[in-house]
């Protein structure tokens, strides 16, 4: 099983650390995305320190423009400082990449689709993520089993942007994208019961 916090002190420092590597306000959707994209934390325990963590004023709540956003106050930024020794290395560098590719990914503008269509017994799977330029992925799969093409589909609806980045870091032969992810898998501590 792969490593994931139980303590709520491990987890409240884990928030405040990527609140501080994104340096910026972000909605809650965002944050939850940021958090929960390399599954350190059950989304239970997540929403019980992140509330927490909004009533003892580390991180601040405000409304712009008709949406609540979320970020770090300056008691939140030193708590993160003092605590962030106690965090695996591996974890950290792992969850910041995360999060810097995901809002990279959202500061396009990038809006992602997929379509699963079936034609004379055979699944074509047809996936695009488009910008406010337009179309800048368009590709279409068709996998051997109605069964492979939900998997695939749901994998491209899940993370598209980490289906898009690997999908240039191959095609530029700039693969480290991928190698990163998995030794990052590697790296990281076995979860101890």
């Amino acid at each position: 099983m792969a490593f994931r916090f139980k303590d709520k002190k491990e987890i409240k420092t884990f928030v405040l650390y990527l609140l501080v590597q994104i340096d910026r306000p972000v909605d809650m959707t965002t944050l939850n995305d940021i958090v929960m994209q390399d599954d350190f934390v059950n989304q239970f325990d997540f929403f019980d320190a992140f509330f927490e963590l909004c009533s003892s004023g580390a991180i601040n709540k405000e409304d712009k423009d008709g949406n609540v956003i979320y970020s770090l106050s300056s008691k939140g930024r030193v708590a993160a400082q003092m605590l962030e020794s106690d965090l695996s290395t591996a974890i950290k560098e792992r969850s910041a990449r995360s999060a810097m590719r995901l809002l990279s990914f959202e500061r396009l503008g990038a809006r992602a689709s997929s379509e699963l269509v079936e034609k004379d017994g055979k699944y074509m799977l047809c996936c695009s993520v488009s910008d406010n330029g337009g179309k800048i992925l368009s590709i279409e799969l068709s996998p051997d089993t109605k069964r492979h093409a939900e998997t695939m589909k749901h994998n491209f609806d899940e993370r598209p942007e980490f289906v898009y980045r690997a999908l240039l870091g191959v095609l530029t032969g700039d693969i480290n994208y991928l190698a990163d992810s998995w030794i990052a898998d590697e790296d990281a501590p076995d979860d101890e019961e």
